[in-house]
Parts: C-alpha cells; sequence; structure tokens
C-alpha cells in the first residue's frame, strides 16, 4: 500500500484519483481549497482550505503533514479561464501562470523532503499546452501557463533522478468535467483516470519526464 496526495481533489479527475486510488487500497490525502461533500463522503484523508497559488497556504500543507512519507505526489489542481486576442485580459493570464505552473512547482519543492527514493511525481498538463500541437490558436493563459508547466517537469525529471524520483507530465485527454462544460465530446473522469493511473503505473526514471496523453500517446513538446 503506498501514500498518494492529490490536490485540486474535490470534483472532476482530482476526485476520480482520489476513489480509484482508494479503490485500490492505497492511502489518499486529498488536497482542496474547498472540500466537497462527494470528496468528505468518500473516506481519504481530507486536508482543505489549500490555495497552491499562496507560499503561506502551501506551508500550513507542510506542517499539517508532518513526517508522513508520500509515494506518489500527483499536482492536479489548475484553472481555466478563456483569454482571446481580442479580449487580452492580462490579470487572467498571470492568474492561471500562478495556479497552473507556479503553483504545482511550489507544492513540489514544499513537499520534496516527503518524498524518498522511489516516490513519483506527477503533473498534469494538457494537449494545449503543446506547441507543435496548436492549431487553433487563442487560450492564451491556458496554454501558456501549462507549456510553462511540462518545462518545469522536464527540469524536474533531471533534477529529482539522482534522488530515485521520476517525474510524469499527463495530459488527460478530453474529459467531461466542470472545467470543460460536461463536453459531450468528452470521456469521463472514470475512464481518463483509468488510464492515467497506468500512466503512473508505468513510470520509471528511465521514462521519467516525458509528455503523455492517458491513452499512452507521446505527445509532441
Amino acid at each position: 500500500m503506498a501514500t498518494y496526495l492529490v490536490t485540486g481533489a474535490n470534483r472532476g479527475i482530482g476526485y476520480e484519483y482520489c476513489r480509484q486510488l482508494q479503490a485500490r487500497g492505497e492511502t489518499v490525502i486529498a488536497v482542496c481549497r474547498t472540500a466537497s461533500e462527494e470528496l468528505k463522503q468518500l473516506g481519504v484523508q481530507v486536508e482543505e482550505g489549500i490555495d497552491i497559488a499562496s507560499d503561506a497556504s502551501v506551508a500550513a500543507l507542510r506542517t499539517r503533514l508532518g513526517a508522513t512519507a508520500i509515494d506518489g505526489l500527483i499536482n492536479n489542481a489548475g484553472i481555466a479561464k478563456r483569454v482571446t486576442l481580442e479580449d487580452l485580459d492580462f490579470d487572467s493570464i498571470r492568474e492561471q501562470f500562478e495556479v497552473n505552473a507556479l503553483g504545482p512547482l511550489r507544492v513540489t519543492q514544499a513537499l520534496l523532503p516527503l518524498l524518498n527514493t522511489g516516490s513519483k511525481l506527477v503533473l498534469m498538463t494538457s494537449r494545449m499546452g503543446s506547441i507543435a500541437d496548436n492549431t487553433s490558436g487563442s487560450s492564451y493563459g491556458y496554454r501558456m501557463s501549462k507549456v510553462a508547466l511540462s518545462m518545469a517537469g522536464k527540469s524536474l525529471a533531471h533534477d529529482l533522478k539522482p534522488r530515485g524520483i521520476a517525474v510524469a507530465i499527463l495530459h488527460p485527454g478530453l474529459v467531461q468535467t466542470q472545467m470543460t462544460n460536461f463536453t459531450a465530446g468528452g470521456i469521463t473522469p472514470e475512464a481518463s483516470v483509468k488510464e492515467l493511473l497506468q500512466r503512473i503505473d508505468e513510470l520509471t526514471l528511465e521514462n521519467s519526464g516525458t509528455f503523455w496523453h492517458a491513452n499512452g500517446e507521446v505527445l509532441p513538446w
């Protein structure tokens, strides 16, 4: 049995990570700003009131966890706000950078002392952060912040390899969640997380730093 910490755990993909990990017998620490009733009823350890965009809040999480060893750190929390060329909202772009790119790095740095040789670090990015795959433009804040997150993940893979910690950079697919307005063309969170967990289970130091689709496809940078 391993211990997994999941950020953004109150709904969608984060909640489903918690549900499936618990179902297979893992210890789960669910981190969020405000816990949903669904999450509270799951029976996992819930750490709410945590804002990954705040240094003080993440430091408080580190204090709460004490000496708890973490085998899998899943940086899932993120936001998506549409920003077009015609309506360049720079405050929105900054906010998305703070949450989507700096937030996971902030959490990783704070909790690094709790990770050991063999631990796994997961960054939930997006195919919309692929420069080569950008065929539609727009979504400036989201796309740019996810590119930055992927770069952080690649650097972390190099920096953490000597410590025996592998890093996965994962795209969940187009998923029916609140973030995507429950798009009719998407897959369910259950189906996405089932594949994402396969990628995490297959993660090693040899394939660390790879940008994967949930289905196992290696995505272009």
